[in-house]
Formats: structure tokens, sequence, C-alpha cells
């Protein structure tokens, strides 16, 4: 059960808001395989004022912050990494040096599932 918090700055068009939920989907479904009925995204759009990128404030960015059932090797996360920043810069036009992605792992007696239950209870 893939938990995406992705971080923007402000003034991005609906269009390209929409896009960008659309590709880290997709990312994420293709890199590590996840069923899209698993995948939550949430989209945050933060003030110009509110960051500093290498001493820059306002600098464009995206920050992917993202919440995984443990169990996940090195190389699908490193597939996540790769596919995420890509979807980022082509859904809103920044350089995928500005883009961060951080993987937790989370146990599975630590992750809610449906129905109230933990992903270990539910057999994930």
């Amino acid at each position: 059960m893939p938990i995406l918090n992705i971080q923007i700055l402000q003034g991005h068009a609906a269009a390209e808001k929409s896009g960008l939920l659309r590709a880290a989907s997709e990312a994420v479904v293709q890199s590590i395989a996840a069923p899209l009925s698993s995948v939550r995204i949430v989209l945050h759009e933060v003030p110009a004022e509110h960051v500093i990128v290498a001493g820059e404030i306002g600098k464009r960015m995206a920050q992917v912050d993202v919440a995984l059932i443990e169990g996940r090797d090195e190389a699908k996360k490193a597939a996540l990494i790769a596919a995420l920043n890509q979807a980022v810069c082509g859904a809103i036009g920044i350089s995928g040096e500005d883009v961060r992605v951080l993987i937790r792992d989370v146990p599975k007696t630590d992750m809610g599932v449906a129905n109230g239950l933990s992903a270990k209870a539910a057999g994930r």
C-alpha cells in the first residue's frame, strides 16, 4: 500500500497537478508492481517563500515522501525513485536535480489497510 505525499511550489496549473498525480500513480504501479487500487497520493502546494533549496528561496522543487509496507528490495526501491523523479519532471517541468524522493519502510504491524486492519492482519 504505497502512500505518497508530494510537495511542490504553488503556482502550477490544474492540468499540471492532475498530470503529476496520474504520472506518479503510474510510476508506482510500473516500478514496484503495486496494484493501482492500493496507491494513495496527496499533493501539497507550498508557498515559494516557505522553501529554500541550495540557498535560494523560492527555487522550484519537488519532494516525494513514500511510505511502503516493508519488504521491497533495493532494486525495486531504486526503480521507484527513478520512476517518480521522471514522473515529476515530466508533469511539472522541473529539473531532476531539484526532485527528492524519500522512502520509508513501514512494518506490516504499523500500516493500516482496508477495514481497519493492519497489513499483517490482512495478509500482506
